[in-house]
């Protein structure tokens, strides 16, 4: 389960036949990177619950290489160009702007403060993710292997090579060409997934928070690069990069509390054991969908913890370039008050945020996002 991540896709999206194509092997050393994490946890305030340092998730090699200076003094950004024809990436764009139109509304609505270029990249990164997710929840699921992963890995390198499959490849690879991205995001997103066809249960906030990161935290480490740092940013890149992080954490942890219901009728429990356990709970009574006393009270404490994840994202919104900053920082605490308007009953019912509600959100979060880094967005 992807944040903001998942839609019924189209038949064959990814590739002809729905199938990926074997292309060249990628060197182990690359493979490497992405699954060697050191599992180093550290507790957040007011918690004994813990999570591990993005510090060993690599996030500091990711700042680095997608900074404006060092991308411009290699050898690879110095050559690199956009090959596409105008009109044929134009289209490319549109489709993609199509998709998250109309499979992720509530994320659409937040691009819409963007400027032209950074709206295109930001929907092709979009739909890049998209695709990926699809691969271990959409309608072909059950045809999942880790060659398909494999072979999706090697076509991710081909289009930061230049050489799209497809024209939603292209829109990426365009991206590439336009923007400071570094492929290590992206390939810690296709391990998420593997991650995903392994494990259906997580025993602890530790093992959960390391999903969270593959599949969300990387999209935030994705975006910064399109949004733009402001000249006028008064803290270290590395801070912002870390609130992007925060911020898919928290976008997630929003959206695993949004589908509990679902995913347990699919099987999956996507919430700590050892903290259900604390509450006289357990995946079976998760399974059960039935809402008690103890799981309001378990609620409770997973909504601290999200919030918490926002609140930290707070600071590096406001330190984005004034086009760019995260209206998201809204919109999706505000499933969170759905959830809670339903008595925490997350089990039988699935909360929404009206469309009155977002489009009313969004000047809100774009007036809050000016303000000064010590305020808080509420």
């Amino acid at each position: 389960m992807c944040i903001t991540l998942s839609f019924t896709s189209k038949p064959g999206i990814g590739a002809r036949n729905g199938s990926v194509p074997v292309l060249k092997s990628m060197p182990a050393t690359a493979r490497s990177q992405v699954i060697a994490v050191p599992i180093i946890p550290v507790a957040f305030p007011g918690s004994t619950k813990q999570c591990i340092s993005d510090m060993d998730l690599g996030v500091n090699e990711v700042v680095r290489r997608q900074s404006w200076p060092n991308y411009l003094a290699s050898k690879a950004g110095n050559s690199r160009r956009s090959r596409f024809d105008p009109m044929f990436i134009n289209e490319a764009y549109d489709k993609c702007r199509t998709i998250c139109a109309e499979y992720a509304k509530t994320f659409y609505l937040g691009t819409l403060l963007m400027t032209k270029e950074r709206q295109k990249a930001i929907w092709a990164i979009y739909v890049w993710c998209r695709r990926t997710d699809e691969l271990v929840d959409g309608p072909n699921a059950d045809y999942m292997s880790s060659t398909v992963l494999e072979r999706w890995e090697e076509r991710l390198e081909d289009i930061f090579e230049g050489r799209p499959y497809d024209m939603l490849d292209a829109a990426l690879s365009d991206t590439v060409f336009s923007f400071p991205l570094d492929i290590k995001p992206f390939r810690d997103m296709i391990e998420g997934m593997r991650m995903d066809t392994r494990k259906s249960r997580y025993k602890s906030f530790q093992e959960l928070y390391l999903y969270c990161y593959y599949v969300a935290g990387t999209v935030g480490l994705m975006s910064v690069p399109v949004m733009g740092i402001s000249p006028e940013s008064s803290v270290s890149a590395r801070t912002i990069y870390n609130a992007a992080l925060n911020l898919g954490i928290g976008n997630q942890l929003t959206n695993i509390l949004r589908d509990v219901g679902e995913d347990a009728s699919r099987g999956r429990v996507y919430l700590p054991r050892d903290e259900l356990g604390q509450f006289g709970l357990s995946d079976k009574d998760v399974l059960s969908r039935k809402v008690t006393d103890a799981w309001r009270d378990f609620m409770k404490e997973q909504f601290v913890r999200a919030r918490f994840f926002f609140n930290l994202a707070e600071e590096g919104a406001s330190q984005l370039d004034k086009d760019s900053r995260w209206p998201s920082l809204i919109l999706y605490r505000k499933i969170l008050d759905a959830i809670e308007e339903n008595d925490y009953d997350n089990l039988t019912k699935r909360a929404y945020v009206g469309r009155t509600k977002k489009l009313l959100s969004l000047p809100l979060a774009y007036t809050r996002a000016l303000w000064n880094p010590g305020l808080s967005i509420r």
